[in-house]
C-alpha cells in the first residue's frame, strides 16, 4: 500500500491505469474506492508538464481508465468512475509532493506516533531523502520535526488566504 493507493484493489487499478496515463502525460495523484451508498472510483490526476488540470484533461483520462477497467475488470460490483484534479488543497501523496509544496502549510497524520504525536499542522520544509520536515508551532515556539515518509498515514495542504491569493494572482497573470 502506498500514500497513491490506499487497497489492493486500488493497487491493481494503479497498476493498469497508470503506463497509459504516464503515454498521455498525465501523472496518478491518488485512487480511493470507497461506498456510502454507492460505490465510487476516484482517480486524481495531476498533468506531467505542471499545467493545471482542465475539464478536457478529466475527460479523456475517464475515457481511456473507463475502456482499461472494462477489459481487466478488476471490480467485481458496480461503480462510478470519478476522475479530477487535486485542487488547491491537495492531497500529499507522493514524495516529490512534499518537495514541491515546500514553504506551504499542511497536515500531516502518522501511522504511529513520531515523539507522542500523530497528527501535525505546519510549514513544509521539504524532503530529506525519506524524511519529510515541517515546522509546527508549539505553544508559541516553532519546532521542527522530522517525520519518515513511510509512517505518514495522509497529508494533504491547508487551504489559507494566502493560498487562495496566490492562486487568484496566477489565475489572473493567465487570463
Amino acid at each position: 500500500m502506498s500514500l497513491v493507493s490506499d487497497t489492493v484493489q486500488t493497487d491493481t487499478v494503479l497498476e493498469l491505469i497508470e503506463p497509459s496515463l504516464i503515454d498521455l502525460g498525465y501523472e496518478v495523484v491518488r485512487i480511493r474506492f470507497h461506498s456510502d451508498g454507492r460505490s465510487v472510483l476516484q482517480i486524481m490526476i495531476d498533468r506531467a508538464d505542471g499545467a493545471d488540470v482542465a475539464v478536457e484533461d478529466c475527460t479523456l483520462v475517464s475515457r481511456t481508465v473507463s475502456v482499461l477497467l472494462d477489459v481487466a475488470d478488476p471490480i467485481a460490483d458496480a461503480y462510478e468512475l470519478e476522475v479530477s484534479s487535486p485542487g488547491l488543497d491537495r492531497p500529499l501523496t507522493r514524495a516529490k509532493d512534499f518537495q514541491i509544496y515546500s514553504g506551504s502549510e499542511a497536515r500531516v497524520e502518522l501511522k504511529d506516533a513520531v515523539e507522542g504525536r500523530r497528527r501535525f499542522r505546519g510549514r513544509l520544509l521539504g524532503l530529506d531523502g525519506d524524511v519529510v520536515r515541517m515546522v509546527v508551532p508549539l505553544d508559541a515556539v516553532e519546532t521542527e520535526f522530522a517525520l519518515p515518509f513511510e509512517a505518514i498515514e495522509k497529508a494533504k495542504i491547508v487551504l489559507t488566504d494566502e493560498l487562495l491569493a496566490v492562486a487568484q494572482r496566477e489565475r489572473t497573470n493567465q487570463g
